[in-house]
């Protein structure tokens, strides 16, 4: 059985490029290509759903981050690979929000695709070795352990909840009415408690156990 995917991407020669590798996979195929997402909204209802959206983060008209919002909400089966020029960490955290189960860059090279799939359709999810292997763990686990969650402060907490946004930590300082040393005072300790290295880290761990704004 062959695993189908969509190819979503503004970029002709990139999406067909893809196309190209991926026809070189013996366990995926490509279904069809669209050129933004309200051109995959109107294919999707008349072509096969797919197993797997590689999904351009950047294109007019709909763009990534609505793209990947409406298929969770619509058709939540199919997983989202985001593509990005850049490693991105806001992006990153945006996405993953919006349902995505993977983040991968476009410079990558055919092998490294090939292992982004398989590990996309075998483990639910691919995130790059920047993200921090952590946050994988974190992913597959909706539940706080009841001895971290004690071992949290009140502080730490609503800073926890500000990581998924789109603010800096300086902009989070003024929203918790304190220095920007104190911020990262509550990072530096969040890392060590939860065993986490980078922001994107925090963000997914309080978007997957509901330390949410």
């Amino acid at each position: 059985m062959k695993y189908t995917i969509v190819i979503i991407d503004d970029h002709i020669l990139i999406a067909n490029a893809l196309s190209d590798f991926i026809s070189n996979f013996t366990q995926f195929k490509v279904l069809y290509v669209c050129k933004n997402g309200k051109d995959f909204q109107d294919k999707i209802k008349t072509k096969p759903i797919p197993d797997i959206a590689l999904l351009d983060i950047s294109m007019p008209i709909m763009d990534g981050f609505e793209t990947s919002k409406w298929l969770k909400e619509t058709y939540p089966t199919v997983l989202v690979m985001a593509l990005s020029m850049q490693n991105d960490e806001q992006s990153l955290i945006k996405m993953i929000k919006n349902g995505a189960k993977g983040y991968l860059l476009k410079n990558t090279n055919p092998n490294e695709l090939k292992k982004a799939l398989n590990e996309l359709v075998d483990k639910g999810y691919f995130f790059p070795d920047w993200a921090t292997s952590k946050i994988l763990t974190s992913i597959s686990d909706n539940t706080i352990n009841a001895d971290i969650r004690t071992n949290l402060s009140d502080r730490e907490i609503e800073f926890l909840k500000y990581t998924p946004t789109e603010m800096t930590y300086r902009e989070i300082s003024e929203k918790m009415f304190c220095s920007p040393r104190t911020i990262e005072n509550y990072r530096d300790s969040l890392f060590e408690k939860l065993e986490l290295k980078t922001r994107v880290g925090l963000a997914v761990y309080a978007l997957r156990n509901g330390y949410e704004k």
